[in-house]
């Protein structure tokens, strides 16, 4: 046991803790961090929901026929919302996303206030409350993407329920102003994508009420969960695809179809179940009158949307759920990007991508959908829009991207609006870890845009981001991000944040246990970055407030020096006493290399605290021989600004 102790205090430093660097504040940097949301009975210390956690929901029934003659989607939505809240609601809020093509929603104005006003957006033409099985018109006002309906009587709360019923119509347009939506012409026919089609409930919650910042392009989804049933009704021929599950598919699709469909459902290789020597055949059941109604459903859910077209190639194949369960993975997409290097291998990617992330948390919906089409990239709840000229690696990544926001933030429900970080730098940190395992590899490392080109290192990439004058921390409202600093912020930032946490500070084992913990826990619910940071302190058994602070409430910059190495009394087989410094304002643990003229080396890790004091220490390295390199984070995993003085070397 001595032995074994002696051994212990020869590898374990002796820090001794000296004076304040002029940049570095320790206090500052350790300080208490009070969040913005204080825990409460709603949002635990322990970033879980609280026992009295409450959260409303909204239940849909849309249905709608296309007119793809006019690109006209015109139907009707009955909404059922329950107000499980305390509160009695005097009135409600709604999105209507589809009005940001228009010249007068604030998107165009903040721009061009100038504009001429336009036709484009949603045209209601009848919003009622539902009583008694009759529909009373409803007092309401529209800004831009947002609709009040004003109630003559308060919705109760504790469980109280409404129905809306709103008749709405809408013009496809050729590719919105939000980039959600759109159509293009391919060899074999016309490809629709559909989204933010129908007007939806927003949020209403215990931290901001009714959640009603416009949709201005950059901040996406925040929406309470429900289930969704709704029909879709358009010219017979055209194949549709869309979130959830197909409910009559023995009314819309041809015999082929079925058995190819029945196949590959306990197939795990891709199965074509409409291919290019199949274009020459309808791809749907004729009807006499030339319309077929396609009825899809998705339970627990906050969107759905979908795809139609003639043109649609269709593959799918088994994914293989670890509570052994199984769903599908399907692929539409046009003949021009049938090829291995492109849509053709997007089932396989998909399959791979949803088996992976369920290991986080299982995939709880039968179907995931990848449509090659005029969308570049955009995810929806069980349904990916990807670019149809995406190939090889560059699809790979961005199916999986897209199909991974699936987990964040369609199960993990956050707000996109005011915290894009939450799902966009969560998913790519799951991406990462997926890209380079897929196929042994194939496409690893995963590189993520203009501050990770490819063959360079992630910790001195994100450097040059750290270093540019007056960029917003990762705190950020989603649009009031300039729009060539959102993604490396919000995506390439956020991600290696977490990074750093799983590889640098907590270690896998205890990283992998918090964040499996934080994503059950938030499963369908509302978590905020309160709820985050304090999910990841608890169950890592951390305190990693001086980590939020400066990586996400901040862009503090990390310098750590070596200062000088003096050898005790003079004597190298003394030991040596290191002198290190923490010259920026981000704190981070310290990895150092040492390197003895006799050739032993060894390398040593401390904890962060050894910052906690001050902003230089001295620790004791037992040494046998004079000391040929001292190296500070030797494998380069740190964003150091500047390793010029990573090293000292030996006279």
């Amino acid at each position: 046991m001595i032995k074994r102790l002696l051994a212990l205090l020869c590898i374990l430093p002796l820090i001794v803790p000296t004076k304040v660097t002029a940049q570095y504040d320790a206090h500052e940097a350790f300080a208490p961090l009070d969040y913005v949301h204080p825990p409460n009975r709603m949002r635990s210390a322990n970033g879980t929901p609280g026992v009295a956690y409450w959260q409303n929901e909204a239940d849909y029934d849309v249905k709608v026929k296309f007119d793809t003659s006019s690109k006209v989607i015109e139907g009707d939505v009955l909404i059922t919302y329950t107000n499980n809240s305390p509160d009695k609601l005097s009135n409600l809020w709604l999105q209507l996303v589809q009005n940001i093509d228009r010249n007068d929603a604030r998107a165009a104005r903040i721009k061009n206030p100038s504009l001429a006003e336009n036709d484009k957006g949603f045209h209601l033409s009848k919003v009622s409350i539902m009583k008694n099985g009759q529909r009373d018109a409803a007092d309401y006002l529209i800004d831009g993407t947002r609709m009040q309906v004003r109630l003559q009587e308060p919705l109760k709360g504790d469980g109280g329920a409404i129905k809306l019923h709103i008749d709405f119509s809408y013009q496809l347009q050729e590719s919105s102003r939000g980039g959600r939506s759109g159509y293009m012409d391919t060899e074999n026919g016309r490809l629709y994508e559909v989204s933010y089609w129908y007007p939806r409930m927003c949020v209403y919650d215990d931290m901001n009420g009714w959640n009603t910042l416009p949709f201005l392009g950059y901040g996406e989804f925040y929406l309470d969960y429900g289930d969704i049933s709704y029909s879709i009704t358009l010219p017979a021929g055209l194949l549709v695809t869309g979130s959830g599950v197909l409910d009559n598919p023995k009314e819309v699709l041809t015999q082929k179809e079925l058995k190819r469909l029945g196949k590959a459902k306990h197939s795990d290789k891709t199965v074509l179940i409409r291919g290019k020597d199949d274009l020459n055949e309808p791809a749907t059941k004729k009807t006499d009158n030339g319309w077929l109604t396609w009825h899809f459903h998705m339970n627990d859910t906050r969107d759905v949307a979908w795809a139609a077209s003639e043109a649609f190639l269709w593959d799918a194949a088994r994914i293989n759920l670890p509570d052994d369960t199984q769903a599908l993975a399907m692929s539409f997409y046009p003949v021009e990007s049938a090829s291995d290097s492109c849509h053709g291998r997007g089932t396989e990617y998909l399959k791979s991508a949803v088996e992976s992330f369920s290991e986080w948390y299982p995939y709880p919906y039968r179907t995931a959908i990848n449509v090659g089409g005029k969308v570049v990239g955009m995810e929806f709840p069980g349904l990916a829009m990807n670019w149809w000229k995406a190939k090889e690696e560059s699809l790979f990544a961005l199916l999986v991207h897209e199909i991974g926001h699936s987990w964040y933030p369609m199960i993990v429900g956050s707000n996109e609006r005011r915290y894009p970080w939450m799902d966009e730098g969560v998913n790519t940190f799951i991406d990462l870890l997926t890209q380079n395992t897929f196929n042994d590899g194939e496409y690893a490392p995963k590189r993520d845009g203009e501050y990770a080109p490819g063959g360079g290192n992630p910790a001195d990439e994100i450097v040059s981001l750290l270093q540019k004058r007056d960029i917003k921390p990762i705190m950020t409202r989603a649009d009031a991000f300039a729009g060539d600093v959102i993604h490396p912020v919000t995506y390439f930032k956020a991600a290696f944040g977490l990074v750093l946490l799983r590889n640098v500070i907590l270690g896998k084992e205890r990283f992998d246990y918090a964040f499996k913990q934080y994503t059950k826990a938030w499963a369908y619910e509302h978590p905020s970055p309160a709820d985050f940071f304090r999910a990841i302190n608890n169950f890592a058994g951390a305190d990693l407030n001086w980590f939020w602070r400066g990586w996400f409430y901040n862009n503090w910059q990390l310098d750590q020096a070596v200062k000088s190495v003096k050898y005790v009394d003079g004597k190298p087989e003394k030991g040596a006493n290191v002198t290190i410094e923490n010259l920026k304002k981000l704190p981070m643990p310290v990895i150092v290399k040492v390197i003895e003229e006799n050739g032993n080396s060894r390398k040593l890790k401390l904890p962060v605290e050894v910052w906690e004091k001050d902003g230089e220490a001295t620790f004791k390295v037992n040494t046998t021989s004079g000391i040929k390199e001292v190296l500070l984070d030797p494998d380069k995993v740190l964003p150091d600004v500047d390793r010029g003085n990573n090293i000292w070397l030996g006279s």
